[in-house]
């Protein structure tokens, strides 16, 4: 099944990290461990976050950036690349002491600070992967930035979730995976060919490097072969890849049972005509979204929840038995928990983790990677199983007992759920209220979410968002 991807490499071990809270804990252990080099590429970067706020003493206030300054000293002959988006780096101009830190990172020997610009205009690099000598990798949705960091638990009034001027954000649910092996080093093999697109010098690959695995990090999984799944829209001479949309649609056509999906959007017509084939066929399965309640911004609330409506609309139509369902997580309090993670399963047989949103952007113009896991047995379809349990128990303020318990006796998710929805901590489902004029105009033309570089240029009124949905929108008019 996880034929339509770039490699598939093996893991020695695996392990999914839910939340930035372990993340940055766990990542911070392994850098320490760095023998020979750090490579970090993202979205974003901001050197002024604490990085262990689970620590304690010194490490519980101490900043990525002197964290690297510290390690740059300690370790001169490590070399520390970070490579960040160029566009989001207009971000740190606003960010008081964030440029002088980055200056003083910059300006350390064996430390390299470079801006991505090798994309076409309104593209954006996206991938978020921390590789550390070529040995042990980073890979999923969490960039090491402000508002990113939150415990599982998500309480209403965590002291801890702060920006670096002290000022609180709300809570925020998000995930990733580490990796060592054979998989870590093709990680590092794609982390060094985006490094050479946008710099034009090429790091030379790791040698007999010594394994490196955090001490406080469990695996998930041990000896499993995973995909890695790419997008990159056309540039230069560099041919567009669309790997991340041929999974989606094949994971969803592959799903027989169910489909469990964390995603910070759902705007993508590709996937949802995938999910209303589905729909129409004989035994559809269920399919369950956990999405925030409502996008990040005023120009992502326009652009995206309105989309979503319209497309869940259309899923609603073929969907009589009600087994498309969106829901979102709220706090004991009531808050809307903001749901960062990229995560699918299928059947309790497919796991994926990553960076790609289901929107037009992840689909095919932003950079993005992801990576899949097949199980091979019942073995690592428990395993997958207990990921999935663990997610649902912490979106419902449950026991992971009591979900295994229930989806056990069901054998739905959606039973599942609404056995153990109450008040406080829950999952609650989305009201789709139908958008205004203007705003569902924008989702339609999918202005600010196009499909490709050239669809940003091209005139609005030949835009549709329903393009991709087999003419089902001009049967309907």
């Amino acid at each position: 099944m996880l034929r339509n991807c770039w490699r598939i490499e093996r893991a020695e071990r695996a392990a999914v990290i839910v939340d930035a809270c372990d993340y940055y804990h766990v990542i911070r252990e392994a850098m320490e461990k760095a023998r020979h080099r750090i490579l970090i590429i993202g979205w974003d970067f901001d050197p002024r976050i604490k990085l262990d706020r689970r620590g304690k003493g010194a490490d519980a206030d101490e900043t990525l950036g002197a964290f690297l300054l510290k390690l740059a000293k300690k370790k001169p002959h490590v070399r520390i690349a970070i490579l960040k988006w160029n566009f989001g780096a207009m971000k740190t101009l606003f960010r008081g002491s964030a440029i002088a830190w980055v200056a003083r990172l910059a300006a350390t020997r064996a430390i390299t600070f470079k801006l991505d610009s090798a994309h076409p205009p309104g593209c954006s690099h996206h991938q978020k992967i921390v590789v550390i000598d070529d040995c042990f990798a980073i890979c999923g949705g969490i960039d090491m930035t402000g508002d990113r960091w939150d415990r599982p638990a998500h309480k209403d009034n965590d002291p801890d979730r702060v920006r670096p001027n002290g000022k609180p954000y709300g809570p925020w649910h998000d995930a990733t995976m580490a990796v060592d092996g054979p998989l870590a080093a093709a990680l590092g093999e794609l982390a060094c060919d985006r490094w050479e697109r946008a710099t034009g010098k090429r790091l030379g690959p790791v040698r007999d490097a010594d394994p490196i695995w955090p001490d406080d990090l469990e695996p998930t999984f041990q000896d499993q072969n995973f995909a890695i799944a790419r997008t990159s829209a056309k540039y230069c001479e560099h041919a567009e890849v669309k790997e991340v949309e041929a999974l989606f649609l094949d994971m969803i056509a592959s799903a027989r049972r169910f489909i469990y999906a964390e995603n910070q959007y759902f705007t993508s017509p590709k996937i949802a005509q995938a999910i209303r084939e589905r729909m129409l066929g004989s035994d559809p399965p269920e399919i369950v979204f956990v999405n925030p309640i409502r996008a990040d911004g005023w120009l992502e609330q326009v652009a995206m929840d309105a989309a979503r409506v319209r497309l869940a609309q259309v899923i609603g139509r073929e969907d009589p038995g009600n087994r498309f369902r969106i829901y979102s997580p709220v706090t004991e309090g009531g808050a809307d928990i903001y749901v960062h993670a990229k995560i699918m399963i299928v059947d309790d047989r497919i796991l994926r983790v990553g960076s790609a949103n289901m929107n037009n952007r992840s689909l095919g113009l932003d950079s993005e990677c992801d990576l899949a896991v097949e199980a091979d047995g019942d073995a690592t379809e428990a395993v997958i199983a207990g990921v999935r349990t663990r997610l649902m128990a912490e979106h419902l303020g449950a026991s992971e007992d009591e979900v295994r318990t229930l989806f056990d006796r069901t054998g739905s998710l959606i039973g599942t759920i609404e056995a153990l929805q109450r008040d406080g901590r829950t999952m609650k489902l989305l009201e789709l209220e139908k958008p205004g004029e203007a705003t569902a105009f924008i989702a339609d033309t999918e202005l600010l979410d196009p499909k490709s570089p050239d669809a940003m240029f091209e005139d609005f009124t030949s835009k549709s968002l329903f393009s991709g949905l087999g003419g089902w929108w001009k049967r309907r008019r």
